[in-house]
């Protein structure tokens, strides 16, 4: 049982924004002062990711740990009310975004999917610039774990030319 009534549910619901979000506008903050341009609201193959750098051929999803699931994470919890519904909902925004994945790195995008908790934990994304600019990892889910990024990626962005130490992308499978 709720302990709200449905009507206020309904307005609080209705109340969570997709674009514009808090944790959307920080990312687009880094990225401006670490001097990239972006577009939002771009088309790429009919996927709109939250902020597009074209020249980079680089996508940016800014992904809500309830919303898209991010495993092990305490804000991605399931209702405890109508909970064949938000698993069929939660299973359908997981396949969409591995579907997305697929799609974008098949036609030659990189993609970066920032997890919500990351802001409110206060982790470092400094290391997001040199992703963009030098490396040709397919894909990252960040955080995955809080060191995944020191301990996988930072330490081989400068042998990228390298092709037996491309940087280890994420351990979320492609379809």
């Amino acid at each position: 049982m709720d302990i709200v009534s449905p009507a206020t549910r309904s307005r609080m619901m209705a109340g969570i924004r997709s674009a514009n979000t808090r944790p959307e506008i920080i990312v687009r903050s880094i990225l401006h002062t670490q001097g990239f341009r972006y577009r939002l609201g771009t088309k790429v193959l009919n996927i709109v990711p939250d902020i597009v750098l074209p020249k980079y051929k680089v996508a940016i999803f800014v992904h809500g740990c309830f919303w898209h699931r991010h495993e092990g994470c305490k804000y991605a919890t399931t209702p405890k009310t109508h909970t064949e519904k938000w698993a069929h909902k939660f299973d359908a925004n997981t396949l969409r975004d591995s579907q997305t994945v697929k799609t974008l790195t098949d036609a030659g995008w990189r993609l970066v999917a920032i997890w919500e908790c990351w802001t409110k934990r206060k982790l470092d994304i400094s290391w997001l610039y040199s992703w963009i600019k030098m490396s040709d990892c397919p894909y990252i889910f960040w955080p995955e774990t809080d060191d995944f990024i020191l301990h996988n990626v930072l330490p081989t962005l400068d042998k990228c030319d390298n092709t037996e130490a491309k940087p280890k992308c994420s351990s979320s499978d492609l379809i």
